[in-house]
């Protein structure tokens, strides 16, 4: 089912909040020596649970799964102050509860960046950037080769 308009706006209010929070308030040393984000805060339909994906910037292939455990962990310890604050901001009944994962869609993006380099595709040029007459004149080169 799509989420509706409700949980998109709760959502963005909710990475808001957490956003400015690990700028300024939280200072759980697990958190505060590295570079995060707040990538993403999907609201479940019943406004029960808010799933918030982290980003790890600058952490490279090298991290573990051990520094990325510690990450959530951090978050999750400091999960009453976030859910404070976001009861305090915003004027809703029930604080959704907070799951906190690693978004790896970074990683993904790079993996699949690796592959598509892998495939030795150099100098790829769209249809529209290039006049109609050179096409011809390489595909004319080419055949001659053959």
């Amino acid at each position: 089912m799509a989420k509706s308009y409700r949980q998109g706006r709760l959502g963005g209010e909710i990475k808001k909040i957490i956003s400015q929070l690990l700028l300024r308030e939280i200072k759980d040393p697990a958190l505060k020596d590295r570079m995060l984000s707040i990538s993403a805060v999907e609201v479940t339909n019943d406004n029960s649970y808010a799933t918030v994906y982290i980003s790890v910037l600058g952490m490279g292939k090298d991290a573990g799964d051990e520094e990325k455990e510690k990450i959530v962990e951090g978050f999750s310890r400091a999960k009453g102050l976030i859910k404070r604050e976001i009861g305090r901001c915003m004027s809703i009944r029930h604080v959704p509860e907070l799951i906190f994962k690693i978004d790896s869609s970074m990683e993904y993006g790079a993996h699949m960046s690796g592959i598509i380099d892998s495939l030795g595709i150099e100098n790829y040029k769209a249809e529209d950037s290039v006049p109609q007459k050179d096409t011809d004149k390489e595909l004319d080169e080419i055949l001659k080769d053959l």
